[in-house]
């Protein structure tokens, strides 16, 4: 039977064939009354900003070939659906359209769950859900006042993106390169009361927990979450300051290089500094300050930009040696960050360095690490080293310093040893209206609170506020008929909280609530969730490595201490997945190389995209779709198709263990080694051995294999594990060459294909001849070879001949049946 191109194959048809059948089979349904293994499989939840994108065809076929893969091998999946469904773009949208947000949102969540459907994801739609449904919120806010009972959800004061022209608070995502979005001015701080979640109580907890981790999560993200978090040993330092009562403390990790110390540096919007400025000073750090709150906290903190700052007028003392130092108010000192304050050295910090060269400040090397001067080169050293320059101390390698110097500050009543974060208390107040609300009440006489359970949820108004109001007021505070309450406590007149959730705590317990989404009675079935969680393999974008991931791990920990979890990591293994670009470049309109995935899946069908994305590399690496073949994918899954129709002609075979022994070793060495590389989630070359079975396979019914009842089994059983590996990466297709080999649906149900042992003993392996280690020839041998025959063969070599040329052979290491290593005289 010769091969020709395969006109029944429609790859697009099969989507509407088998979608109904899968319905029917209730194929992707999780049981939670059976005794099988569980694995529970979720995937980075969307948001409904329009319809599905080539990232997401990426991601979605990664998370699916997970689920369906432990489906085949008979694990009891969940592979839930959901919508990260409030959030700013909606907000944004509704007032471009003169909108409600919801009607963009749900209509964008429609289309998406449809594109979902026509790319075959195996999800589990009876676990759907939406975070902006107030089904789901009600269990947002009753977290929120679980965590603000035990003191970890509290409000301060905190500073805010502003908007001078607009009137109106600004998300970080609504400030591009220091200006607002909206109408292009420049963007100033002010400071707001705002709601936070004090994350910093499980600093701890969130680094040591790694080890958890290690070996599951991509090294990449442990160590950005790790620097995040940042926690820093090292020692609390007492300046006193001339004209000021209270001595100023400062945290270093280098206490040993205190000698080293020639100014001192306080943040320039923090209230420190307009306590410490003279009254002569004043008036220039006000006019920086101005100029301060224009810039972003990136742009401060950039080592490459030009540093500034004013004299306060004041000195400061250095505690170890009485030194007198200048006092500087300056932008690259984040007001929030640790005290608010430094001990400049700029000797051996380089931010320290640039400012002291732009001040004329003097620079003094107090660790030698044999590094040039700094003074020369603009360069600071930071390394290890033996002090100079510091009195007693001298001679001391760092570690020793640090030491002694923190002891002897604690002794002096001038310090104490200390351990600071980088990480800071969750900022989770939005002022904008599409989010959900904070169950907070505002009384004058009983203060903030708790809006009872009972009264859960706290509903958004459906009408009577504006998206935009003026003079800067939050979208809540307009809808005054909403805004006004009683107080639960006293029963006084109060008002509503008129801030919003950060969308990050929504997707920060959303997988929690999968295993019981029709459950209105509590936020989560305990019980269920403990026999489903910790999720077992969660997949998506590397951008969520830090925040969102963070915040979900905080929620569970805070939720396991509160009793409600047995586990304290979310998710045990995590996927991160590449981008797809174009041209190297990421796909955008303004670059011309957008490339939509409708018209993909147009041109090519859902099978032919999926395969295209999985083929083309390992999960995390990019795809570049200008160097990928749908065309090719297309072409493949015809030849599968024409395969199983033409083994299909040939009637059901007999026990596949009276196949022909020569077919049958290809086809399991090749189902082991694809079984293999879909364990360790390589699909690129998991859908190489498929290819090649596929060949193998034709080559075998070309040559009549057919024709005797030994070739039609093993033929029948290499097509039938073909189109059940092929259900994984294509799942249409999968499914119409199954039913073309004699099969009822469906293909999932026929499980994964299984492997004889006997069939994967090597009767040959390739062994390696290395001249003086290098290689010089390969060949095959027995898998029982003697030593004598493979040092004999060896030595025969024409090419080890060449190699060898005039000298002699001193020795011959013999690694039978893998190596022979000549080494010449």
């Amino acid at each position: 039977m010769s091969e020709a191109p395969a006109p029944g194959f429609d790859p697009h048809g099969v989507v509407d064939k088998w979608l109904p059948v899968w319905d029917r089979l209730r194929l992707f349904e999780a049981t939670d009354d059976d005794n099988r293994e569980r694995r529970y499989v979720v995937d980075m939840f969307p948001y409904p900003s329009g319809d599905l994108h080539m990232g997401h065809a990426e991601a979605y076929s990664i998370g699916d070939a997970v689920a369906r893969f432990a489906m085949m091998r008979g694990f009891n999946v969940l592979h839930p659906v959901g919508w990260d469904s409030f959030g700013l773009p909606a907000e944004n949208a509704a007032l471009q359209r003169n909108q409600d947000p919801r009607e963009w949102t749900y209509a964008n969540i429609e289309t998406q769950a449809e594109s979902f459907k026509r790319l075959g994801i195996s999800f589990d739609w009876r676990t759907r859900l939406h975070t902006s449904d107030p089904d789901y919120y009600r269990w947002t806010q009753w977290l929120f006042l679980r965590l603000f009972e035990r003191g970890l959800a509290y409000r301060k004061a905190a500073p805010v993106n502003w908007c001078p022209v607009d009137q109106t608070v600004l998300a970080n995502e609504q400030v591009i390169a220091g200006k607002c979005e909206r109408c292009g001015s420049d963007v100033t701080k002010k400071n707001l009361t705002q709601w936070f979640f004090r994350i910093t109580a499980y600093a701890d907890r969130l680094l040591d927990d790694m080890a958890q981790l290690e070996g599951k999560w991509p090294e990449r993200v442990l160590t950005m979450q790790r620097n995040w978090i940042g926690r820093s040993h090292g020692a609390h330092v007492d300046f006193h300051i001339e004209g000021h009562d209270t001595p100023v403390r400062v945290f270093t990790t280098r206490p040993d290089t205190l000698f080293g110390a020639t100014f001192f540096v306080v943040a320039a919007d923090s209230p420190l500094a307009a306590a410490l400025c003279t009254d002569e000073q004043r008036p220039a750090l006000t006019a920086y300050v101005a100029q301060v709150q224009r810039m972003s906290e990136v742009d401060r903190l950039s080592e490459g930009r030009q540093k500034t700052g004013v004299p306060l007028g004041r000195r400061a003392i250095n505690p170890v040696n009485g030194e007198l130092i200048p006092v500087y108010a300056a932008d690259y000192v984040l007001a929030d960050y640790g005290t608010g304050a430094i001990m400049a050295v700029p000797a051996h910090d380089q931010r320290d360095l640039d400012f002291a060269r732009a001040f004329g400040l003097p620079v003094r090397v107090v660790v030698d690490t044999g590094d040039p001067d700094p003074n020369e080169t603009g360069i600071a050293t930071s390394g290890d080293g033996v002090l100079v320059n510091s009195g007693r101390y001298d001679g001391m390698r760092k570690d020793e310093a640090i030491a002694a110097i923190a002891a002897d500050l604690q002794r002096d009543g001038h310090g104490v040893p200390a351990i600071t974060y980088r990480l800071r208390d969750w900022l989770l107040s939005r002022q904008r209206y599409w989010g959900c609300p904070i169950p907070i009440v505002h009384c004058s006489a009983c203060g903030e609170v708790a809006v009872p359970d009972e009264d859960l949820p706290v509903e958004l108004p459906l009408t009577g506020y504006e998206l935009r109001p003026e003079g800067g007021r939050s979208p809540l505070e307009s809808a005054t008929d909403w805004l006004t309450v009683k107080c639960p406590s006293c029963g006084g007149d109060a008002t509503r909280d008129t801030d919003t959730m950060d969308t990050f705590v929504d997707s920060s317990w959303y997988f929690l609530r999968y295993p019981s989404a029709d459950d209105d009675t509590q936020v989560f079935d305990v019980e269920r969730v403990r026999r489903w969680a910790p999720v077992d393999e969660y997949v998506g974008g590397v951008t969520h490595a830090i925040l969102h991931l963070l915040y979900a791990r905080f929620f569970v920990k805070a939720m396991h201490d509160m009793g409600m979890l047995d586990f304290t990591e979310p998710f045990t293994r995590l996927t991160n997945q590449g981008m797809v670009i174009m041209n190297g470049s990421s796909m955008s309109k303004s670059r011309g190389n957008l490339v939509k995935l409708q018209d993909e899946l147009a041109s090519y069908g859902p099978d032919a995209v999926r395969l295209t994305m999985l083929f083309a590399g390992p999960p995390e690496d990019d795809v570049d779709w200008a160097d990928v073949s749908p065309t090719g994918s297309v072409k493949w899954l015809a030849r599968v198709w024409r395969l199983a129709s033409d083994v299909g002609s040939i009637g059901q075979g007999s026990d596949p263990a009276t196949g022909a022994a020569e077919i049958r070793t290809v086809v399991h060495k090749l189902v082991a080694d694809a079984t293999e590389h879909a364990e360790h989630k390589r699909y690129n070359v998991a859908i190489a051995r498929l290819m090649e079975l596929t060949s193998a396979l034709r080559k075998a019914v070309d040559g009549g294999a057919p024709s005797s009842p030994a070739g039609a089994t093993a033929v029948r059983e290499g097509a039938e594990a073909l189109a059940r590996m092929l259900s994984i990466f294509a799942p249409f297709a999968a499914e119409e060459a199954w039913e073309l080999l004699g099969n009822a649906p469906s293909v999932v149900q026929a499980g994964w294909p299984t492997t004889d042992p006997a069939l994967l003993v090597e009767d040959t392996v390739t062994c390696v001849v290395q001249v003086a280690g290098k290689l010089r020839d390969k060949f095959e041998v027995p898998i029982d070879v003697s030593d004598d025959e493979l040092r004999e063969r060896a030595l025969a070599s024409e090419a080890v001949q060449r190699a060898l040329g005039d000298r002699p052979v001193r020795t011959v290491i013999v690694r039978a049946p893998r190596l022979v290593n000549v080494v010449p005289g």
